[in-house]
């Protein structure tokens, strides 16, 4: 019997922490909801959890009580998991994160945004230019959005769902969706994915889930998107540099802190001189992914060109946390090597002339072993590297032991391209360096999925 949102009372979510588990929580809480969470340490996302009014608590078993309704739970915390064991013992249903929100997307028109990077800021771009329109959407994003009250989650009663939607394990699978907007597809996620090929074949199986004629949004400058949607003609299709996607970019120009592009559509309608004040060439194709899909949902011109022109990027996405002795301190989520080039490439181009000092921590050890030597190039651009010890993921194939950033330290080293190369244990080691670096005239890049953020505001504190 399928579960019944409207019948539930009380939900306990495993792994509140996590982004995604986090806006489930709140998704439940504003819906009058009893919910309570669980995770190993405090964090932002978990205080996000309690402005919320949700109880958030350390792992244990007396947090699941009989009359629990329901368990959501991380795809981080295993079936072993205290809190899962005795929910199993109780007979109390659990469902994965995926599963819930594919359960969410059954009653809303559910714009699924995925890819292996730009989710994020194309979500946010989506939605706020979906609000700017009065289209009320709910929201759902992997990062904390400074407009919204509850950080990574936005309430809405317009009957449109907006959701970052994950590839791993080909969890968006669970979704339902009426709109797919597809940002890249790279490879990565290689302890579960065979290869590029198996990526790909998985995002075309998601877009097969499509009602017929539903929009399916793509990018016409990636490569691996061309091989895995080719053949399959939907409306509002591709975007892009390329002059023949259905939407593409005209008279791009960059000047220190802001970008100006026109879009042009394939049936001759042109927004001019659009402006984003977050860098990128990979941020203009954000930018066109989410008009693509706002002009499909019925956004007008104005909308699209307020929100653009208002956004100021999203949480670890280029956000510019602060300065120290005069050097931009940027923290960024990007954690493959497409993404490392593309974020120095970026930074180059919104601060001219500045050295670009990056550190560096590789997120999952399985990762960083597959696709060491395309990590290794990546870092050409930068001007000194710090590359601190790789970030374990709880519950994921690793390989720790076998791998180590001190490796990456080696190969980067003996390449010879960056001349200033060195190894930090942890992020506190990553900070000591950083605070001896020679500041002025720089800029500091902070980049990794796992905890190395966290040295980026004291980074701004302390000064010589």
């Amino acid at each position: 019997m399928p579960l019944d949102l409207d019948h539930l009372h009380r939900v306990h979510c495993v792994g509140i922490g996590g982004i995604g588990v986090s806006a489930a929580a709140k998704f439940l809480r504003l819906q009058g909801k009893e919910v309570s969470g669980s995770d190993e340490a405090p964090s932002v996302v978990t205080a996000d959890a309690e402005r919320a009014g949700i109880r958030v608590l350390a792992p244990a078993s007396s947090n699941i009580e009989p009359d629990l309704d329901l368990l959501i739970y991380t795809s981080a915390a295993p079936e072993s998991q205290v809190e899962r064991v005795e929910a199993a013992r109780l007979g109390i249903p659990q469902m994965s994160y995926f599963e819930f929100l594919g359960l969410v997307s059954r009653g809303e028109r559910t714009v699924a945004v995925c890819g292996t990077n730009g989710k994020s800021t194309t979500t946010a771009m989506l939605a706020l230019i979906l609000e700017r329109a009065g289209l009320d959407p709910m929201v759902v994003v992997g990062s904390r959005v400074p407009s919204f009250e509850y950080g990574n989650f936005r309430p809405g009663k317009g009957g449109i769902f907006v959701v970052e939607a994950c590839e791993y394990r080909e969890q968006f699978m669970h979704l339902q969706p009426s709109v797919v907007l597809t940002t890249k597809i790279v490879e990565d996620h290689l302890d579960y994915y065979r290869d590029l090929a198996h990526i790909q074949e998985t995002f075309r199986a998601f877009a097969t889930k499509l009602p017929e004629d539903a929009p399916l949004i793509w990018n016409a400058d990636d490569e691996g998107s061309r091989v895995a949607y080719a053949g399959i003609d939907r409306p509002n299709g591709t975007f892009g540099f390329r002059p023949d996607a259905d939407l593409h970019v005209e008279n791009h120009e960059i000047s220190e802190g802001l970008q100006r592009f026109d879009a042009v559509f394939k049936d001759g309608a042109a927004w001019r001189g659009l402006e984003l004040r977050v860098p990128g060439a990979f941020n203009v194709s954000n930018a066109l992914a989410a008009i693509a899909a706002a002009r499909a949902l019925g956004a007008k011109e104005g909308a699209v060109r307020s929100a653009l022109a208002e956004f100021a990027g999203i949480w670890r996405r280029f956000e510019k946390v602060g300065e120290r002795d005069g050097a931009p301190v940027i923290s960024d989520y990007g954690h493959t090597p497409d993404a490392i080039e593309a974020t120095i490439e970026a930074a180059r181009e919104f601060y001219p002339g500045r050295r670009v000092l990056l550190a560096f921590q590789p997120h999952h050890h399985d990762r960083t072993r597959k696709l060491f030597d395309a990590f290794v190039p990546s870092f050409d651009a930068a001007d000194a590297l710090i590359l601190s010890e790789i970030y374990g993921v709880a519950g994921r194939k690793e390989h720790e032991g076998e791998i180590s950033s001190r490796d990456l330290v080696e190969a980067v080293k003996a390449r010879g391209v960056v001349k200033d190369v060195r190894y930090a244990a942890g992020p506190q080691a990553a900070l000591a360096l950083l605070e001896d670096a020679e500041a002025e005239g720089a800029i500091m890049l902070i980049m990794g999925a796992g905890d190395i953020y966290s040295i980026a505001y004291p980074l701004c504190r302390t000064h010589r």
